[in-house]
């Protein structure tokens, strides 16, 4: 298994460890409502040096990525990210994944974990425009800093004016007393937040001086376990548990990121799956009855016809109740559409509702 550079760290606070992805990972700390609770109110810190970064340089920089991204990135400035997916051949995704424009001829790609060699290949393969794309992975840490206090609690390490930082943008500048530190306002919780992109080698004085200057406002250290309850609680898609490769992206809810308005790879059958309709929504579900959903759960109709699957579930800390995402039949899609979930045999009634399910 693969380790951060926090890897010890999170030992020493004695996290409960799991391999994901290929790495061995905190899962939590004090407890997975707790640490939910304390992103939800004040601010966590989530060591997500595991996701994957590759640089794309060159006069076509630009032109490698409109070809493999569903979305239009000649709508970024510097300074500017973009959420999209990276479209296959057959009409599925290869992977989701953020677009940080820092120059005309320069971007970072941010990559998930599970992916980082997948999506190097792929993008190599239709590198036809002599780009030059760097893997710099597994030199770079990054720490997603979340939570309604996190700007506060990290604001004395940095004179970027993080609170005036819109959402999805980035800055460059000195933070925790090093230099050229990549501060970007994104994030996967709804709480708002930033995520911290450096160089291995400054690892442990950076999360150290993040808890000295967080201490005040509560800060915590929070597992990938509160990461999902947190990102599913906004609704937010998980590759390799909503999306994946042979998703329709249409299906996922993902038309607002897809711009036809340029060529990419798969667009033709994206169109397709647009103009024709697909068979089978993603949609956001909450629990009637007692009963906690879980992936690959069947779902059915009130005479137990099986019309799709759930793709997440949880009992989600925030609204006491248990939430989950599902692709179902399109004739059980609208908001308000009666359905059951099948727990152990036992069809527990749901209901479809709107995502996000937590509203602040």
């Amino acid at each position: 298994m693969k380790t951060t550079a926090l890897t010890a760290k999170h030992i020493a606070l004695g996290a409960k460890m799991i391999p994901f992805a290929g790495y061995n990972m905190p899962v939590q700390y004090a407890g997975i409502n707790a640490e939910h609770e304390t992103v939800r109110n004040a601010v966590g810190v989530f060591d997500v040096s595991h996701m994957g970064e590759f640089i794309v340089k060159g006069e076509q920089a630009l032109d490698l990525i409109q070809k493999i991204s569903s979305n239009d990135a000649s709508k970024l400035v510097d300074g500017k990210i973009q959420y999209a997916y990276i479209p296959n051949e057959t009409g599925g995704i290869v992977d989701d994944f953020l677009i940080y424009r820092i120059d005309a001829q320069t971007y970072m790609l941010v990559v998930n974990a599970a992916n980082i060699q997948k999506d190097w290949d792929w993008i190599q393969q239709h590198n036809t425009f002599n780009v030059d794309v760097k893997d710099i992975s597994d030199r770079t840490s990054l720490l997603a800093v979340q939570g309604p206090k996190a700007a506060e609690a990290l604001q004395s390490l940095t004179n970027i004016a993080l609170s005036e930082m819109d959402y999805y943008t980035f800055k460059k500048g000195a933070f925790a007393g090093f230099d050229n530190i990549l501060i970007s306002a994104t994030g996967y919780t709804g709480a708002g937040g930033f995520e911290i992109y450096f160089d291995n080698a400054y690892a442990d004085a950076i999360w150290d001086a993040i808890f000295k200057a967080g201490e005040h406002y509560g800060i915590k250290p929070i597992g990938l376990a509160a990461r999902d309850t947190l990102r599913l609680e906004m609704g937010f898609c998980l590759y390799g548990n909503d999306i994946d490769d042979h998703t329709s992206p249409i299906a996922a809810g993902l038309g607002w990121v897809t711009k036809f308005t340029k060529d990419f790879v798969g667009a033709q059958l994206i169109q397709q799956q647009k103009e024709q309709g697909v068979k089978q929504k993603l949609v956001g579900f909450e629990m009637l009855e007692r009963g906690i959903p879980r992936k690959d759960y069947e779902v059915v109709d009130g005479n137990g016809n099986l019309i799709g699957k759930v793709t997440s579930g949880t009992q989600s800390p925030s609204l006491q109740k248990a939430i989950g995402l599902a692709y179902v039949d399109v004739a059980f899609a609208n908001v308000g559409s009666e359905v059951y979930i099948k727990i152990r045999d036992n069809k527990v009634k749901a209901q479809v509702v709107k995502p996000p399910f937590y509203q602040k």
